[in-house]
């Protein structure tokens, strides 16, 4: 049975025009109460639910909110769609959450278009700053957020931390400390968020007059096993740092793992801070100094962003950054006496 045809069964069971049917089932228009409770009764006794693609392209609003993802696979992602879906469901919106290598590869444009189109807006999660369909969004002026993306300027609203101004903040808390022998892991390029902590870094240095040496900046790809990699790499220079600044939480987890396989201790030997304070960097051994993000009120802003434009408010470039507050605990201590 075709959908229409399954509307008109509705309205006949209800004992309505199919008219009056239709504005029940989506909520638009004068249906008095006890005609809307037969409608919807006898939609259940059906199991009838209306094409949501359909309403939309009629202008009807789905209450889906599309969270798209670059790689699923960070600790600070989910934390970061759960709380998108908390703000998302207060308001009555539910979240779908579409997950791609790149958004523009090859099969992937006609999952982002159709899914764009089912959705009322989009939060962008961590979005690669090279990836073609962020230039279709802006095109098609697509109600949309960017969450943590600091790759390049854009024409629609960006929600992120302030990078550099943290990273700096977090190396000037290890200088506090008597470290002059700093590391830095960063992470992938894509966001562009490691570039502005690397620059964060880059100025705690210099305004306490040490140099920035290249031999001491590794990669690590925003990962553990990357984070393990680059501190490997670090403990077979001749000359050890005595603290690292890791771009994340997880590469942070990887170094403080590499540094206790060489036998060396957390923070008597080697301080290790890292970038995002995620759960589980208050329950490692030791537990982890970082930089946490307020993802609450983030998520809150982007949520809010993006229904003030499906509710009609132009799309615009737009800069929302938040400061993040120092966390000390247990892997950052004072430089070990030369």
């Amino acid at each position: 049975m075709g959908k229409a045809s399954k509307l008109s069964e509705v309205a006949k069971i209800a004992g309505v025009s199919p008219i009056t049917a239709s504005r029940a089932i989506r909520g638009n228009g004068y249906v008095s109460e006890a005609a809307r409770e037969r409608v919807l009764a006898a939609a259940a006794q059906l199991n009838y639910t209306p094409d949501m693609l359909a309403r939309r392209m009629r202008g009807d609003k789905s209450k889906l909110i599309g969270v798209f993802v670059n790689n699923y696979g960070s600790l600070v992602v989910h934390e970061i769609a759960k709380a998108i879906s908390q703000e998302a469901r207060n308001i009555g919106y539910d979240i779908l959450i579409f997950n791609a290598e790149r958004f523009d590869g090859p099969g992937r444009a006609p999952t982002c278009d159709m899914l764009s189109k089912l959705c009322d807006g989009l939060v962008l999660l961590l979005p690669n700053g090279e990836d073609g369909y962020l230039e279709v969004i802006e095109r098609q002026r697509i109600p949309a957020v960017f969450f943590s993306f600091d790759a390049r300027d854009v024409s629609v609203p960006v929600v992120a931390v302030e990078n550099r101004e943290a990273a700096r903040a977090a190396v000037e808390h290890l200088i506090g400390l008597g470290h002059r022998r700093i590391a830095f892991i960063g992470g992938s390029r894509a966001t562009g968020q490691s570039g502005q902590r690397q620059k964060g870094y880059a100025d705690a240095l210099a305004a306490a007059g040490l140099p920035v040496l290249p031999e001491l900046m590794v990669e690590g790809r925003f990962v553990q096993a990357g984070g393990y990699a680059a501190t490997e790499q670090l403990l077979a220079l001749e000359q050890l740092p005595t603290a690292i600044f890791a771009a994340n939480d997880e590469m942070a987890f990887g170094a403080i793992d590499a540094i206790h396989s060489r036998g060396l201790e957390v923070p008597a030997q080697i301080s290790v801070i890292g970038f995002d304070d995620i759960p589980t960097a208050s329950g490692v051994f030791p537990t982890l100094s970082t930089m946490r993000q307020p993802l609450a009120q983030m998520a809150a802003c982007a949520v809010d962003e993006l229904v003030a434009m499906i509710d009609g408010a132009p799309v615009a470039s737009k800069k929302l950054a938040f400061p993040m507050e120092l966390v000390v605990r247990n892997s950052t201590g004072p430089a070990p006496a030369a």
